[in-house]
């Protein structure tokens, strides 16, 4: 008996026009948003303001998003997801320093594109709006974790699982250790925890290094930011990789 041919799926339908419409309105609110940001800081985001400068009222506003967080959680979204964007631009793209690591590069970019939009930076990294709590398991952890998987895969590429699992930290606790027994494995849940406590580290001090430029306390350093920063990150590196065994 011939062996019947799998049905192919059948292609996802195309969105309708009043689905593109929405689509296009909800990116035109969205951008207006960041705009709105960019001239009055996270803390200021009016909702009322946003649609003022659109031309329409803040009830037409609520049929895209019902709500301020709604908004905000979008926005927050869309922040990481560009940032993301740009990182694995830096690790896919063709490099003018052949020697260069990639995991530098990254790093560069991180630190570029906070000091660029330090509004946008602000939102995500800065105090917390008041009353706003991101959904748990929403858009925004999601494209939080596809950030980290970027930083992951270029701080430990080349080494092996076993090679991770007898990094050289201090002594984890039991419970510490169950806790990251606990994280999914998307957000470094598949990581021996000795791996994870030196990337929890590279990312505390990288992330620092860029808090406290964007946030204006390394302004005394004038022009040479970008040099303190490199440095210090190379030293960064260096250290994490001379803690991991050879295979």
């Amino acid at each position: 008996m011939p062996t019947e041919r799998p049905t192919p799926p059948s292609p996802a339908p195309s969105p309708s026009l009043r689905e593109r419409r929405r689509a296009a309105a909800a990116r035109e609110i969205l951008d207006a948003a960041e705009e709105h940001i960019g001239l009055h800081g996270p803390a200021a985001l009016s909702l009322r303001a946003v649609a003022r400068s659109l031309g329409m009222t803040v009830q037409a506003l609520y049929h895209y998003f019902p709500n301020r967080d709604a908004l905000v959680t979008a926005l927050v979204a869309k922040a990481y997801d560009d940032l993301a964007d740009a990182l694995q631009a830096a690790a896919d793209g063709e490099s003018d320093e052949p020697s260069t690591p990639r995991l530098l590069l990254v790093t560069r970019t991180y630190r570029d594109w906070g000091v660029a939009h330090p509004e946008r930076f602000q939102l995500l990294y800065g105090t917390p709006l008041r009353y706003y709590a991101a959904p748990a398991e929403g858009p925004t952890t999601q494209a939080v974790r596809r950030m980290g998987a970027i930083f992951q895969r270029e701080l430990f590429e080349g080494f092996t699982t076993a090679q991770l699992a007898a990094a050289e930290v201090p002594p984890l606790s039991s419970p510490f250790q169950e806790r990251l027994a606990l994280l999914p494995a998307n957000a470094q849940g598949s990581l021996p925890p000795a791996a994870t406590s030196l990337f929890l580290s590279a990312w505390g001090h990288l992330h620092g290094l860029v808090v406290l430029e964007v946030f204006g306390h390394t302004g005394f350093l004038g022009e040479h930011q970008a040099e303190v920063f490199e440095s210090s990150v190379r030293m960064m590196i260096e250290d994490i990789h001379r803690r991991i065994p050879a295979a």
